[in-house]
């Protein structure tokens, strides 16, 4: 399966009977889940329960707008149901005489009485139904066709990301041992400077031995080049991978925070390592960027 994105428009038309047409239109947009609003005439409760059984099979993620249009070519479009006006009317005439209250019924009101107004899609019942339902499928593959193609351009914009991330990291392990040594110059100067020249040199290079260990970015690029082998995979993998990539972004944002808080403080060559972890973190959040609207 592609890559998609969660951000696409569909819109299909079709027509129920010679004075009756419709046009069913499908928005989406990014979403942490899948989340279906459906806009539809009333009385197609049965219709919606289709149509969600059919987009949770077709669509994982993502805020999506179903929109149903009617489209009516003879002028009584909309009628009235003169049963439930009729009865209404005469409710409130007989409760009015019955309790010798003066007042005519307000039409406003009654006319704003659910079922009062036909729209024309109750009077086309199971028609208007098949009708719809014939042209979902194309209306999800227009939908998923536009969001495969979003996809493929987030696809090449991220996998750019990733060769700058590498490029970063290389840059950081070229320099890697002259941060060791700038810091163990360092930490052996400020010892000196602390405990005096009376204690045991050779002791000394080896607090600062194990303290340069500590602080060796080594095991952080060594990650952070398995998350972006691992992230390209997702990539090739396509399909409902959007939460992984996420997940493995933020993991690459935490290994070069630690990269950072390991140099902070160094002068010299090694400013160059603060300059390449700010560039990866820039690379990681426009990722991240890209990723949130990916299914």
């Amino acid at each position: 399966m592609p890559l998609r994105s969660m951000t696409g428009f569909a819109q299909v038309r079709g027509q129920v009977h010679a004075q009756l047409a419709f046009a069913l239109s499908l928005k989406s947009v990014n979403h942490r889940f899948l989340d279906l609003h459906f806009r539809l005439p009333s009385d197609t409760d049965a219709m919606e329960m289709k149509l969600r059984r059919m987009l949770k099979d077709k669509l994982a993620r993502g805020h999506v707008e179903v929109i149903l249009s009617l489209d009516r070519s003879g002028t009584n479009g909309v009628a009235i149901n003169r049963q439930l006006i009729a009865g209404y009317v005469e409710a409130f005439r007989a409760a009015a005489k019955e309790f010798a209250i003066a007042g005519e019924p307000d039409l406003n009101v009654v006319l704003r009485m659910p079922g009062a107004m036909d729209s024309g899609a109750e009077r086309a019942g199971d028609e208007l139904e098949t009708a719809v339902m014939a042209r979902v499928e194309e209306a999800l593959s227009r939908l998923n066709e536009m969001r495969e193609e979003e996809g493929r351009s987030i696809s090449t914009e991220l996998r750019a990301r990733m060769v700058n991330l590498e490029k970063a990291a290389a840059g950081v392990e070229a320099h890697r041992s002259t941060i060791l040594r700038s810091y163990s110059e360092r930490l052996q100067s400020r010892m000196v400077e602390l405990l005096g020249t009376q204690v045991d040199k050779e002791r000394i290079m080896q607090e600062v031995a194990v303290l340069v260990d500590r602080s060796d970015i080594q095991e952080e690029l060594v990650r952070l080049n398995a998350h972006v082998k691992h992230f390209r995979g997702l990539l090739d993998q396509g399909g409902e991978v959007g939460k992984k990539m996420d997940f493995l972004l933020q993991e690459m944002n935490r290994e070069a925070n630690t990269l950072l808080s390991k140099t902070s403080g160094l002068a010299g060559e090694a400013l160059k390592i603060t300059e390449m972890g700010l560039l990866m973190k820039s690379e990681i959040e426009k990722s991240r960027e890209q990723v949130q609207n990916l299914e």
